[in-house]
């Protein structure tokens, strides 16, 4: 079975990006390329299958290096994206070079996407990764809400995971472009489009929306006690 879950998986990727039906909102991308601006893609990692079904060829994402890495890697790969090996801001398990890959990627002029809140959450917190290389790179970053009409939500994952279903429409709703500020810490630059992602959210998926407020809200004392 573990010999063949590959092939499953982009076997079933493929299907969606043949049948599922993308409908872009607020797209800035056209305006963006017309002036040679590269761009990053901010999405929640609830997302990550329609980010994929999505994907843009030639986009550089961020991929672990776990084992569950090692598939979704394969299957970007599948779909013309470029997967790029390491966690953002974790030098230990090569963020330092991974994110290194991603500046020289979208210096280059090229898309990158990130599932900012991955691998392991906690769900909406977004990760300085996605922050740094926009400030690094001067590339505005592009919040991202991927919302499937038909989908299965897997309540029990850490990010309540949603999995569209073959021929359902896929609204890909943008934010505004988010730049980078002068003088701005990565932390405070990862809040605005952490804010600006769950706002986006809200208003295109409100019940996943409300759900993951109240998760972040009963995390939040936690984390404060740690």
């Amino acid at each position: 079975m573990k010999k063949i879950l590959p092939y499953l998986v982009m076997g079933f990727i493929k299907l969606l990006r043949l049948t599922c039906r993308v409908h872009p909102v607020d797209d800035p991308r056209d305006e963006l390329r017309a002036a040679g601006q590269p761009y990053i893609y901010a999405g929640l990692h609830a997302q990550q299958i329609a980010m994929v079904t999505y994907a843009e060829p030639g986009a550089g994402s961020l991929v672990s290096r776990s084992k569950d890495g090692d598939l979704i890697a394969r299957t970007l790969a599948s779909t013309g994206a470029v997967p790029i090996r390491g966690s953002a801001g974790q030098s230990r398990k090569g963020g330092a070079a991974a994110l290194r890959a991603l500046v020289n990627h979208v210096a280059g002029g090229r898309p990158a996407c990130l599932a900012v809140d991955g691998p392991k959450g906690p769900r909406g917190i977004v990760n300085p990764g996605v922050a740094m290389l926009s400030q690094k790179t001067g590339a505005p970053v592009l919040p991202i809400s991927l919302h499937a009409y038909w989908r299965k939500v897997l309540p029990r994952s850490w990010d309540r995971t949603q999995i569209p279903m073959p021929f359902s429409r896929i609204d890909g709703t943008f934010g505004t472009p988010i730049y980078p500020r002068e003088g701005e810490s990565v932390r405070e630059y990862a809040t605005r489009i952490q804010e600006a992602l769950l706002e986006l959210e809200r208003r295109c998926d409100p019940i996943e929306g409300a759900i993951a407020q109240a998760k972040m809200a009963e995390a939040e004392p936690l984390s404060r006690a740690a």
